[in-house]
């Protein structure tokens, strides 16, 4: 049973570093997986940690995504500080990495236009000095996610696509606006349990890597806890539609021993709860 949520090389060539969504420690991962020299940056997190993320980087010594303002707001300030580097993306984000205007409204946050993306589509491989990592699409949450497969450590990067599970006793659900899509939820989750025997560890965008036992059993409970908690909340939201009665039901419900978001703090959590309710809207399911 391993959770690793602290800062730092987890296998052989991977390290975990965090982004701080909203200045808070352990909600965001930045992960960087590197091989002879030559690194790949997964997500860039956002604007205000950019500094902290490069100083991580610095410190670590190897200084040198989909279109959700919380994995893209990052690059412009880590272009300053790395110039040179290249962008990848999934061939159906470009177009929102190039408009961001729709997301920024719905976010209310400011993500600045990323013009030179270069497209990934599944089966493509990204190479480094040997290193092979396997694009997957992981739709659902939205439909420009995807993922990283490293065989070599047996290691899968979901991003947001897959589970929200910050901790032990904190999950948030994915369903966002404005393009969630539960049928392609449902494959992304099949998918990655028809490779669960294959794999030793998962790595999320919030927050950590899970390994061995707990892999398999995030992989293996993610499409029941998505309908529990989804059914949950419309029910909630037909008794009462405000994001305050819902995050307070949800925290009561399936997350009162959180530390992460607690009784007393709820506020953070309500944001989320409007983003989610947006994300039903949307949806149709509401």
């Amino acid at each position: 049973m391993v959770f690793i949520n602290e800062e730092g090389k987890f296998n052989e060539n991977s390290y975990l570093i965090d982004g701080l969504i909203f200045r808070l420690p352990k909600q965001l991962s930045v992960y960087v997986v590197e091989n002879g020299g030559e690194r790949l940056m997964i997500d860039t997190g956002v604007a205000v940690s950019a500094r902290k993320v490069v100083n991580k980087l610095k410190e670590l010594d190897i200084f040198p995504t989909h279109s959700h303002w919380d994995h893209t707001q990052g690059y412009t300030k880590l272009r300053k500080y790395m110039p040179d580097f290249e962008v990848y993306a999934a061939e159906s984000a470009l177009e929102n990495l190039r408009n961001p205007e729709r997301l920024n409204d719905i976010f209310e946050y400011n993500v600045d236009p990323i013009e030179d993306a270069a497209p990934l589509k599944e089966g493509d491989i990204i190479n480094l000095q040997g290193l092979e990592l396997e694009v997957i699409n992981l739709f659902g949450h939205t439909q420009d996610s995807i993922g990283l497969i490293d065989w070599t450590n047996n290691t899968i990067f979901t991003g947001d696509a897959f589970a929200s599970k910050i901790d032990r006793n904190t999950h948030q659900p994915i369903l966002m606006p404005p393009n969630f899509d539960e049928h392609e939820l449902l494959k992304t989750i099949e998918k990655v349990k028809n490779l669960k025997d294959e794999l030793d560890s998962i790595c999320l965008n919030h927050f950590g890597v899970w390994k061995g036992d707990d892999c398999h059993e995030l992989i293996e409970s993610a499409e029941e806890l998505h309908f529990t908690t989804k059914d949950a909340i419309i029910k909630w939201y037909q008794e009462n539609p405000s994001a305050k009665y819902i995050a307070e039901k949800y925290h009561e419900t399936f997350i009162p021993d959180s530390t992460v978001h607690t009784k007393e703090n709820i506020m953070g959590f309500e944001l989320v709860m409007e983003w989610v309710i947006n994300g039903l809207k949307t949806s149709g399911f509401v």
